[in-house]
């Protein structure tokens, strides 16, 4: 089932990897809108949901952002964390660096202690405002699914010129101020093989993670229907072997099965 989310809060929702969790959805609420256009996402295909709606402004954002956190601090639950996720890429957001001050703002003011994630697909790292402000959240969640060109034009199918030497290089400068997540799973789609759990694509990326150095890392699996069919989800033993080898690398991996 296609999941198309309210704009610009929802939830609070519990999540898989970071607790009691405030959406921001800084996209269309009727539709989609990513340069990415995964097989297995959760929101469907581009195409499929065009939105007709506009972005919400920095300010609506602000207000209702504002609201839901008063709302909380008086009813509950306190969130764990305020999540930049939603209906595609929230860096694509016109405003994005300013909303990440508001909210920076508002958490400080009403929940302290709450932490500030953004999910992004890291296209949008080379455009310097972007990355700036992903230095400034608690969790700058990375994604990236394996260095293979030819696997990401077949399962993230970015929708515009996309070098992922150029994203590597950038993640090098986050440093320990990201958190790479990656996608493993299993099938195939147009009649080629959606594997990303052999080592030949394990080996280069565990390599390419070891010189990026990230705080952590975030490996996960299919969790909900997809819109390509033919996908199937990693294994738990096959998660748990790639986890132990991110590990062996001095660094700290959560796996979501």
């Amino acid at each position: 089932m296609t999941v198309i989310y309210p704009s610009p809060i929802f939830g609070p929702v519990h999540s898989r990897r970071l607790g009691v969790s405030l959406g921001i959805n800084l996209l269309p609420a009727d539709g989609k809108c990513c340069s990415f256009d995964c097989i297995y996402c959760e929101c469907g295909f581009n195409r499929d949901f065009i939105p007709q709606q506009k972005m919400p402004t920095r300010e609506e954002v602000r207000k209702a952002l504002e609201t839901q956190l008063i709302k909380m601090q008086q009813e509950g639950p306190a969130p764990d964390v305020f999540t930049f996720a939603g209906n595609g890429e929230p860096t694509l957001h016109p405003h994005f660096p300013e909303i990440i001050d508001d909210t920076l703002a508002l958490r400080n003011r009403y929940f302290p202690n709450a932490k500030v994630s953004v999910l992004t697909n890291a296209t949008q790292i080379l455009r310097q405002p972007v990355f700036d402000a992903l230095c400034k959240v608690d969790n700058n969640i990375c994604k990236l699914d394996t260095i293979s060109p030819d696997y990401i034009r077949l399962i993230d199918r970015p929708t515009a010129t996309y070098d992922v030497s150029k994203i590597i290089a950038r993640l090098k400068e986050f440093g320990n101020r990201c958190i790479i997540q990656t996608m493993f799973m299993k099938g195939e789609h147009e009649g080629k093989s959606a594997d990303n759990t052999t080592e030949a694509f394990i080996a280069p990326w565990l390599n390419t993670v070891a010189d990026i150095r990230p705080r952590e890392v975030m490996i996960y699996t299919i969790d909900r229907e997809t819109p390509a069919h033919g996908l199937c989800k990693a294994t738990p033993s096959e998660l748990d072997a790639i986890a132990d080898r991110i590990r062996q690398l001095g660094i700290v991996c959560k796996v979501a099965y």
